[in-house]
């Protein structure tokens, strides 16, 4: 298990932005993927996307490691963002694009 963790771990500290997700930025596999992964495409964010249907240890480690039950899972300068709704909720609020800023990622169209 600490194989997995050590994993995650990695991909959440050396990417900036990181989405874990079911499926790929591409070619997302379920409904709430595909919501984050739009909104992230949409402020033009360069961000690594993790597959979790890839391999079951990832999909039930991330839960683990985060303490929160579902995917997709978002991180940001190795901090724990949030799931679908926060994210879109953060979007729509314009807070998301806010705490990109704050992070130091560039966002499209922000001012």
């Amino acid at each position: 298990m600490s194989g997995i963790h050590d994993f995650i771990d990695s991909e959440v500290k050396s990417n900036d932005v990181v989405l874990f997700m079911k499926g790929t930025p591409q070619f997302p596999q379920c409904g709430f993927s595909g919501q984050v992964v739009q909104i992230l495409d949409y402020l033009g964010l360069d961000y690594k996307g993790v597959n979790v249907l890839a391999d079951a240890e990832i999909r039930q480690g991330i839960k683990d490691y985060s303490n929160w039950p579902t995917i997709p899972q978002l991180y940001v300068k190795g901090e724990f963002v949030g799931g679908c709704d926060i994210i879109r909720e953060m979007f729509q609020s314009g807070e998301l694009q806010s705490h990109m800023q704050e992070q130091g990622i560039a966002v499209r169209g922000a001012a």
